[in-house]
Parts: C-alpha cells; structure tokens; sequence
C-alpha cells in the first residue's frame, strides 16, 4: 500500500496526497502522524529558510511562518533546513507559526568556523532520498572536489548521483576522456551522466530518481549549472543564472537561498547555492572508506598490514592510483582525525608541527652550511 492508497477515514486530518506532492515518504508519513497526535498543528514542509522565519508549504499553498525563539535556541546547531517537516498553528489570522521540527531520516551537513579558532555543524538540508553531485565539464571539472561531494552524501547515508553538464561545450573525445576520469574516481556503483543542462534529455535521465514522493538534492559549485538544471527539471525559469566569469570559470552565486521545488516528473529538487568551503560533517576517519573503497581494496595487497600508503615500500595503493587521488584521501583523512581531537589534542598538534618545522629549517641550514 502506498501513501496516495492510505484510506483516508484512517488520517482524517492528514492531507496525504497532497504531501506526497511535495516530498513525503512512508516513513515520514509515520513520523509526522505520530508527533500530530501527540502536538497538534499542521504537517508542512519546510521549502526555504530566511534569517528571521521559514517558507512553509502544505501541498497546495506556500506560506510565511515564524520560528520562536525557544525552538530555535533548543535546536542549536541542528537548526531547521530546507526539507525539514514541521508541525505549524496559527495564533492569529494570517500568521503561521512553527510549534515542532519532526526528527529529519536524513541530513546534508558541513562544518564551518565560528570565527574563534572552532568548528560548528552547518545542516544544508534535510530529508533527502538522492545527492545530484553537478560538476561542469569545462574549467569546472575537478576530481578531487567530486572525491569530496561524495564523502559528503557518504557519510550522509543519501545515495549520490554524479551529473556532468556542458557536455554540449566540449569535443566528445574530451567529454569521453573527462567521464572516464570522473567514473574511474566515483566507482562502478555510482551512477553518472554526462549531459548538457538545457536539454529535454536531462529530465529523461534523471527522472528515476524523481518520482513523485522522492527528493534529490542540487550540490556543485558555483556555476556548474545547478539552477540551470534544477530549471529544465522543473520545465520554468523561476530560479535567475547567470554566465560563468571568463577567466576562471566559476560562476557568481546566482543562487542565493536554497529552494525546494517541485518537477515535471512528479518529486521535489532542492537547489543550493555553491558553497566556497566543504568541511565535512565527520569524527570518524573509517567512514571515508565508503568513498575510497578502491583504496580499502588495494590496501590488501599491500606488503605491510598497517602501510599508509604514504612512504612505505611495497604500497599497492600508491603503485595503482594517480597520486592526486591518493594525496584526496590522506586529506580527507587527516581533516576527519583532527576535528575528532579535543582541545588537548590540538594543541599537541599544533607543537608536533611547530617542532617538526624547526627541525626541518635546522636541517636546511646544516646542508647550507
């Protein structure tokens, strides 16, 4: 039984079809009627946040609520995103107000600097069933930025999906070089198209993994052709591009909020704008392994049990990959390792490397001398 079959005299106030249009999923569905039972208000989704309230939608109408202050204080740095489901009142005519964020199944998230030397968790958005990783094939094209928006929907647990675009700017010996390369670094498993933006034929290609009740998200650079996709996936031009700059090919953050909108084919894209700074949302070096499992596998042959794939002889990593993608991995790496260190732990870092470097300049100077 699907949610749109549910007998509507079992949710009498629960508009099912109508949710289904803008995203929700049967386990949703489970999780939005129990917290309604228990707190009242309406079932909305959230389709885009603004410094001092939300943009809500109930299927069939967007509207403007507010978020108290307790609620927010209360979420910290899990603080509401696009996608999140909410329960909403109205106090008073016109006025909506949101009274609960229903715990998200997913979340897209990123660690930034809070300007005091530490790290706080940026949720980008939640719920989400698929990551459209969108990368140009032009001076956009960047291996080792892809490695990364994979960890990201890794570690997330959303399944990515690798989308190439301006494949109509490149000769297709080119396009056929740079999506081997791209296939090569993603991995059999992981789904990838090369396709111009603008076409009909991107909404064919993409369409299984928007059907109605499923979300994917919009994740690349900016000016990878994000919006210029999430239009053609949604048949309007309501999200504003714009050119690329000449001399470096990136774009000029177009895409200012992120948005949840609705396609032709039936599911919900959330568009994003590019973001200059990818920390990952990770304690755990281990959980990387999901993205470099060609490094997990040829770690096996490698002569010693604990190599690092760095200096030691024997190294199967280091004889079989590009050193590009193995210098990724030991990045990735040591970012995850060191945002799992406490303060303690950092500062004896910070040491280790400051000694290090004097030994290093003490060195240089004997051999001049």
């Amino acid at each position: 039984m699907t949610l749109d079959t549910l007998d509507a005299n079992d949710q009498p106030d629960f508009p099912t079809h109508a949710l289904v249009g803008i995203g929700l999923t049967t386990a949703m569905f489970r999780h939005l009627s129990t917290r309604m039972y228990h707190a009242g208000g309406a079932p909305m989704r959230v389709i885009e946040v603004h410094r001092d309230s939300v943009c809500l939608h109930d299927g069939a109408h967007e509207v403007a609520a507010s978020v108290p202050p307790a609620l927010n204080h209360a979420l910290t740095d899990d603080a509401l995103a696009v996608g999140d489901w909410v329960l909403a009142d109205r106090p008073a005519p016109g006025h909506w107000r949101v009274i609960e964020r229903v715990p998200p199944l997913t979340q897209i998230a990123r660690r930034t600097n809070d300007g005091r030397g530490a790290t706080r968790r940026q949720v980008l958005v939640a719920n989400v069933d698929s990551a459209f990783l969108v990368m140009g094939l032009d001076r956009d094209f960047n291996l080792r930025r892809l490695d990364r928006y994979r960890a990201l929907a890794h570690v997330a647990g959303v399944p990515a999906v690798v989308v190439l675009t301006k494949a109509d700017t490149l000769a297709p010996d080119e396009t056929a070089q740079r999506c081997r390369a791209a296939r090569d670094s993603a991995g059999m498993q992981v789904p990838l198209f090369a396709l111009d933006a603008r076409s009909p034929q991107a909404t064919d290609a993409l369409a299984p993994w928007l059907v109605r009740g499923c979300t994917a998200v919009m994740l690349g650079s900016s000016g990878a052709g994000k919006s210029t996709l999430t239009n053609t996936l949604c048949g309007d031009v309501a999200q504003h591009t714009g050119a690329v700059r000449a001399d470096d090919g990136r774009g000029r953050h177009t895409t200012a909020v992120r948005t949840l909108r609705r396609t032709g084919a039936g599911g919900c894209v959330i568009d994003t704008p590019g973001l200059r700074a990818l920390r990952l949302d990770i304690d755990d070096a281990g959980a990387l392994d999901g993205v470099f499992d060609d490094v997990a596998q040829l770690a096996l042959r490698c002569r010693f049990r604990d190599c690092r794939h760095t200096d030691e002889p024997g190294c199967a990593v280091r004889d079989a990959l590009p050193a590009e993608r193995v210098r990724n991995f030991h990045k990735l790496r040591r970012e995850a390792q060191r945002d799992s260190m406490n303060a303690l732990q950092l500062r004896e870092q910070r040491r280790e490397w400051k000694l290090r470097g004097r030994e290093g300049a003490m060195r240089a100077r004997a051999k001049r001398g």
